[in-house]
């Protein structure tokens, strides 16, 4: 047992140690578009957490944090990045835009846009696949990655940066107790600081998310708890019938207890991880994004 849990710590050890080493870069070297000054906060970055090249799959994964667009939970990025690492997918995550910074839409949109496609421009560096590439949110996240599921497009091909050139359609999507609608149903303070304080209409349907899905949105693995209060189940099932109405596969797990915001629920080296964790790689697996 001793012999076991510390090859655990020196596995997470030397995973942490190589997330370490990464350091954030900023998506737009000359800045971002629509940027209200030079500060850290108006500076969209990702920072990339790579899989240890004797299991690493290819694949990768683009992650947002959740927090209300108003800051980023270090558990909904870090976390999991670290745990996707130990399967074999490299991840990035996502430092998008905030309103509680002065933002709104589309700066989330333009910033996890540029990600996916910062991505597949670097794809030989990192030794990964174009083709295998995702997006991950969690809350408020969720709800970034969802409008990339919705709102991509194939990218300027006529465009002198070879960033912009690339595709912004994610291959597949993890939503985790994620915001979805502007409607009824909506995290108020999700809205306020994403729309500002009196959207249009159609700004609101353009953002609820389940009103964009088209047989063209990529898979995705969605889950979320009965027992959320701050983002009610009903988002998660508003998608998920979406998707189930245009013939786009998914998986879907509603589970009974946890509350919002749980992320893992463990921390590395992530021995007991919530039952999503287990459910979602063997999704992965089937996604071919593990082995």
């Amino acid at each position: 047992m001793k012999i076991f849990f510390a090859s655990a710590i020196l596995l997470f050890s030397l995973t942490l140690s190589r997330a370490q080493m990464q350091t954030a870069i900023p998506l737009w070297p000359n800045g971002a578009p629509g940027a209200l000054g030079t500060n850290a906060n108006d500076i969209p970055t990702l920072t990339p957490y790579l899989a240890d090249p004797t299991n690493a799959t290819g694949a990768a994964m683009v992650i947002c944090p959740g927090g209300g667009y108003a800051h980023l939970a270090p558990h909904e990025g870090n976390d999991y990045a670290l745990w996707l690492n130990q399967h074999g997918v490299t991840c990035f995550v996502l430092k998008y835009r905030l309103g509680s910074s002065g933002y709104h839409n589309p700066a989330m949109i333009e910033d996890a846009a540029r990600a996916v496609r910062w991505v597949r421009a670097h794809a030989d560096d990192y030794k990964i696949d174009t083709h295998h590439v995702g997006i991950m949110g969690s809350s408020a996240g969720g709800h970034l990655a969802a409008t990339l599921l919705t709102h991509f497009d194939a990218g300027d091909k006529n465009s002198t940066d070879v960033i912009e050139q690339q595709s912004s359609r994610p291959d597949l999507g993890i939503l985790c107790y994620a915001v979805i609608t502007m409607g009824e149903f909506a995290h108020q303070g999700s809205k306020d600081n994403l729309l500002g304080k009196n959207p249009s209409p159609e700004l609101v349907q353009n953002l609820s998310n389940e009103l964009q899905v088209t047989a063209n949105t990529p898979t995705c693995f969605l889950w979320t708890t009965y027992e959320d209060k701050t983002v009610p189940m009903e988002n998660t099932m508003l998608f998920a019938a979406a998707l189930r109405k245009n013939h786009v596969p998914f998986a879907l797990h509603i589970y009974e207890k946890g509350p919002h915001g749980m992320g893992l629920k463990d921390k590395p080296p992530f021995a007991n991880p919530h039952p999503w964790a287990g459910d979602c790689l063997f999704w992965l697996k089937e996604n071919k994004f593990v082995n």
